[in-house]
């Protein structure tokens, strides 16, 4: 097993093991004295892993209910949140009981925001049963929901008190998802540590891939405790993320996955900081490599217009500035801040460095 510990503002433990989905009542025992919780899921996920994790919370005397919802990035919205907020009202959870996120990113972000706002705030633990989850998004503390306006900007800070990641639980995923969690592992390569990125661009990540998990937690571990919300450092995470959430917002979230929108905005916008040598040169080209290694889509046909338009509700977004989120090279990523009059030159290719 893989132990990491984060010290945030509600410090917890992330646990790495295989098959450790059948121990999660033993583990949840340790952080809660509540007799009550909610499993919330989607539909696909609940056919796979509801039952076994129901059945160990049971075995060490807690009251088990299961909300589950349509899966998919629509579902992410004020409408699924509704719906659970009036679930657990009729379960009559209160604030001494729980919430377990079982699923992908999109169930964890909508949990861990109910478990953020219904009774101005309960427990919730994390159990991410895709890639990205795993590495990514169960961790840190950011739970949102998406709005028509764009994606994640209702949502709050809300740390979750476990979160146990079992490996074995990525077999059920097919190439497309699984590969969506890459674009988020190449993502902490380019940003943090070239020795990740190599690994992807040309190891075995099966072979390697408990350590891949165990390295992408730890990097966004360090980063969240240096910066928990979010307003410096912790912007680094979103490398690719501003154009990526403008391409799914374009597409209604719909045509394409979280991981390859993210994979696009990676190239795009080194392939332009390369242009205005913000960028060394050649590290979009190495980039693109590693998404076409695991079939990512690497460039769309949109114009600058059309992506400027759909990324100014940007979170990293301050007033009449934008950060965005570049690399010097692999493995080094900074921030770099432009006025949204220099972003819109930025994305079309016109952009003149400070």
């Amino acid at each position: 097993m893989k132990t990491i510990s984060v010290k945030t503002g509600v410090p917890y433990e992330i646990y790495i093991q295989r098959g450790i989905l059948q121990q999660t009542g033993s583990y949840t025992r340790t952080i809660t004295d509540s007799d009550h919780t909610v499993i919330v899921t989607d539909d696909i996920v609940d056919k796979l892993y509801t039952q076994q994790v129901k059945a160990s919370l049971e075995q060490e005397g807690f009251l088990v209910d299961v909300f589950v919802f349509p899966h998919g990035e629509s579902s992410k919205s004020m409408q699924t949140l509704s719906n659970l907020f009036n679930f657990l009202t009729e379960k009559q959870i209160t604030r001494k009981d729980f919430i377990v996120a079982l699923g992908g990113g999109v169930v964890g972000d909508l949990a861990g925001f109910a478990a953020a706002s219904y009774l101005r705030g309960i427990d919730f633990i994390q159990i991410p049963t895709t890639f990205l989850a795993q590495i990514d998004s169960s961790v840190g503390g950011k739970t949102a929901v998406d709005i028509e306006a764009g994606k994640n900007l209702v949502g709050a800070f809300h740390q979750p008190r476990l979160v146990l990641c079992d490996p074995d639980s990525l077999k059920t995923l097919s190439d497309e998802i699984f590969a969506d969690g890459v674009a988020e592992a190449i993502k902490y390569g380019c940003i943090q540590s070239e020795s990740l990125f190599d690994t992807l661009l040309n190891g075995d990540i099966q072979a390697h891939l408990e350590e891949i998990i165990f390295e992408c937690i730890s990097i966004k571990r360090d980063v969240v405790e240096q910066d928990e919300f979010d307003r410096g450092q912790r912007m680094l995470l979103n490398f690719g993320h501003t154009l990526g959430h403008a391409i799914e917002k374009i597409y209604h979230y719909e045509t394409y996955t979280h991981g390859q929108a993210v994979a696009v905005g990676m190239c795009l916008i080194t392939n332009l900081a390369e242009q205005y040598g913000l960028t060394e040169a050649g590290c979009s080209q190495k980039i693109r490599q590693a998404c076409e290694r695991y079939h990512l889509p690497v460039e769309l046909n949109l114009s600058p217009e059309k992506l400027v338009q759909n990324s100014l509700n940007d979170k990293k977004r301050e007033k009449s500035n934008l950060n965005l989120i570049l690399i010097h090279t692999i493995g080094k990523g900074y921030i770099y801040r432009v006025t949204v009059e220099e972003y819109k030159k930025f994305v079309s290719g016109e952009y003149q460095c400070k």
